[in-house]
């Protein structure tokens, strides 16, 4: 029989999926051809390990300046910090490591911030809940899966001119995506450049008293204001080439370039206790280059079998500069402090993966992953001309080698089931070099991992899935490298504070490790709409905690709180995930378009050795929530749309004597999309209209001394208007 269908972007023609419902076929003479291209919800659907996808349509939705922005939107997703200001990425409110981010399939590198990362670039994001072979397994949360424009299939050109305000000030951007075939050769290109100037404030009021007396022996508040102004260049770059006997090869440059300057004020009041100084100011200069090439060879073998090569080089060069001065109660210097700090990161990986389809509806892989990476890092801080922590050096090597091998099966066990396994190994070894000292660390994981889909009948829009997976967190570099960094503010001099302590690695980190359960029920909709209603459970092993303690130090003549990562213990975390999608005419046929969406995620966790109240996984929430809905007006042009996030506030016992406390936090956004026609559409945005203020707490309890610094920060409503057009 002779098939026509769509090429996939290696030219070759590609499994045939699961028919979606509603798939437009027409049958003639033995000739297929498909009409319908698979939709978002579709993929997910039909993957046998759990995977949600967000195209174009959910990225361009609020027009947002930052990934971040938009991934606090999708189910289980959480940002950490202040709103509108990036933060670190979390899934199942796990984040430093637990959550795994991947580039078009493959680790970010390092050097790599997801908040510099520009949203035209993306072409989709994934979410995968639970880890399989093929990536990597540290990925106790979950994977994130951000991949960058591809589109080179057909002419596609876009421009799209963006303008913000924010407390005052402009926000600019332009980015441009074009992409052609000429032949057996395609690309796509796109850029984006953006301006950002945004203004920050602050206020920490820190309160230590000995709590048998009730005397209080520090009381201090202080304020913050700074103004960050930076320029971003992205450049990216898709190359595909369509070689003889149906192989391909395709490079994927990637470049991303940012310059910052920020400055600011502190102004420090302290009745009670030693203030070191009564204001300060303050001017930083960064930049940072980050390049990276991802080359893909794939070919066609015999009896249905392909072999698939990579081979990926990224450098990455950030430098800083700071001037701090600091004078006291009657404008006198107190102290001056000059700060350099410069890290350079190279590394290199090759990966590949030989698949074989066996049958229909059956495939195995087998595969395997070398990456090394270096990185050299120097660090001077010098104050009132004296260089701080100079017995520790200035300099620090630092070189990584992971290895890994894989091996998965994909098969239909029935028509209404479907499975997968899949086994991974991979090892890790780091080193760092500083002065005449070394630390090496070792680790290695096997990782078995199922999953399993059942349909009810062939044609349900009902099914049910499980997974049971081992995964693992390893160290960072900065856990593992014993070199103290000094608390800001508190020179060596003199003393600091429990809640501003200096920190420290531990060479002795082992990994984290997990066993994990994973079940859901989905339902979905004629339309594209779903339910899903889900569970997790992580037993994680070796759990790993900073801990401060009180202790005399080789740099500084006063004793130091001082804070290092220890394993500490087990820990068990598990959750409940609801999700819907749906559109209201699917459900009430006379009702108005409107499109709802809602996720709620509930989290429990326990860590074992900790006292409670509370004693839970750090800085995870016991909830979160989306509410969202888009209007799509029958008489005009126009789709009106909002999302309300949700995260409550909550506090941590992170030790028996270290508390962390989060307040309520709420963004709601706003956005009206105008189409003048096909080409031409017109975005308006307002995001986090709320602008409350953002609140955090930390708690220190040794011996008779309790201190609590309590910080409260302003956000932002941001305007912003985006004119998207295609040509």
């Amino acid at each position: 029989m002779e098939a026509i269908a769509a090429e996939t972007d290696d030219g070759t023609a590609p499994q045939s999926p699961r028919r979606a419902p509603g798939e437009s076929v027409l049958i003639m003479k033995d000739v297929l051809i498909t009409a319908k291209a698979i939709k978002d919800v579709d993929k997910r659907r039909f993957s046998t390990a759990a995977k949600i996808v967000y195209g174009r349509e959910e990225l361009d939705r609020y027009g947002d300046s930052s990934v971040g922005d938009i991934l606090k939107r999708l189910p289980g997703v959480t940002l950490s910090g202040t709103p509108g200001r990036g933060g670190d990425i979390r899934m199942r409110g796990l984040g430093n490591g637990y959550t795994m981010i991947l580039i078009n399939g493959e680790p970010a590198p390092r050097g790599f911030s997801m908040d510099s990362l520009a949203p035209e670039q993306i072409e989709q994001i994934e979410i995968m809940r639970a880890p399989v072979a093929e990536h990597s397994a540290r990925a106790i949360a979950g994977i994130i899966n951000i991949v960058l424009r591809e589109n080179h299939v057909r002419r596609d050109n876009q421009g799209r001119f963006a303008l913000g305000w924010e407390n005052g000030h402009l926000q600019p951007s332009f980015s441009f995506q074009r992409g052609d075939t000429l032949n057996d050769f395609s690309y796509n290109i796109n850029a984006n450049v953006a301006h950002r100037n945004q203004t920050s404030e602050t206020q920490t009021h820190t309160e230590a008293r000995n709590a048998l007396t009730s005397t209080p022996t520090l009381l201090q508040t202080q304020q913050d204001k700074s103004q960050a102004i930076s320029d971003n260049l992205h450049l990216g770059t898709r190359l595909n080439w369509k070689l003889t006997g149906g192989d391909s090869l395709i490079v994927m440059p990637f470049l991303m370039a940012s310059r910052n300057t920020t400055f600011g004020t502190s102004l420090r009041d302290t009745p009670i206790g030693d203030g070191i100084y009564r204001t300060a100011n303050w001017r930083t200069e960064s930049d940072s280059t980050l390049f990276r090439a991802m080359s893909t060879w794939r070919h066609k073998l015999d009896n249905d079998a392909r072999l698939e090569i990579r081979l990926n080089g990224n450098y990455a060069d950030s430098s800083s500069q700071t001037s701090r001065h600091e004078y006291d109660a009657a404008g006198l210097p107190a102290h001056t402090t000059l700060s350099h700090s410069g890290i350079r990161d190279s590394g290199f990986s090759n990966a590949g993966k030989y698949t074989q389809s066996t049958q229909p509806g059956q495939s195995f892989s087998l595969g395997w992953e070398v990456e090394q990476s270096h990185r050299n890092e120097t660090d001077t801080t010098v104050q009132d001309g004296v260089v701080q922590l100079a017995q520790y050096g200035t300099t620090l090597e630092a070189g990584t080698r992971r290895y890994a091998l894989f091996g998965q099966r994909d098969w239909d066990v029935t028509p209404l089931w479907s499975a997968y396994a899949g086994l991974r190994w991979e090892s890790v070894h780091t080193r760092s070099d500083w002065l005449n000292n070394a630390i090496e660390n070792d680790s290695s994981v096997a990782s078995p991992l199922l999953h399993s889909v059942w349909r009810f009948t062939e044609e349900s829009k009902d099914q049910i899935r499980l997974s049971l997976t081992r995964s693992y967190k390893s160290p960072t570099l900065a856990n593992l490298v014993p070199r103290p960094r000094l608390a800001s503010g508190y020179p060596a001099s003199g003393t600091n504070t429990a809640t501003s302590p200096d920190t420290s690695g531990n060479p002795f980190l082992k990994p984290e490790l997990a066993w994990g359960l994973d079940l859901a029920y989905e339902h979905y909709f004629s339309e594209g709409g779903l339910v899903s209603i889900g569970g997790f459970r992580r037993n994680i092993e070796n759990l790993i905690r900073n801990v401060t303690s009180l202790q005399t130090v080789g740099w500084s003549p006063s004793q130091r709180w001082l804070s290092s990562p220890q394993n500490f213990g087990q820990a068990v975390t598990q959750g409940l995930e609801l999700e819907a999608k749906l559109r209201l005419p699917e459900v009430y046929p006379e009702a108005p378009p409107i499109d709802l969406r809602a996720n709620y995620s509930r989290f429990w966790s326990h860590v074992d050795g900790v006292v409670g109240p509370n004693n839970r996984l750090d800085q995870q929430p016991t909830f979160t929530a989306n509410l969202g809905a888009d209007y799509r007006l029958r008489s005009l042009p126009l789709t009106l749309g909002g999302n309300m996030n949700w995260t409550p506030a909550y506090s941590v016992q992170q030790t028996d004597n270290q508390i962390y406390g989060q307040g309520l936090k709420r963004v709601f956004d706003l956005y009206a999309l105008w189409r003048f026609d096909p080409n031409t559409q017109l975005r308006l945005s307002a995001s986090n209209l709320l602008h409350a203020d953002y609140a955090t707490a930390n708690q220190a309890t040794f011996g008779p001394i309790d201190q609590v610094a309590r910080t409260v920060t302003k956000t932002y409503l941001t305007w912003a208007a985006r004119l998207e057009l295609k040509y």
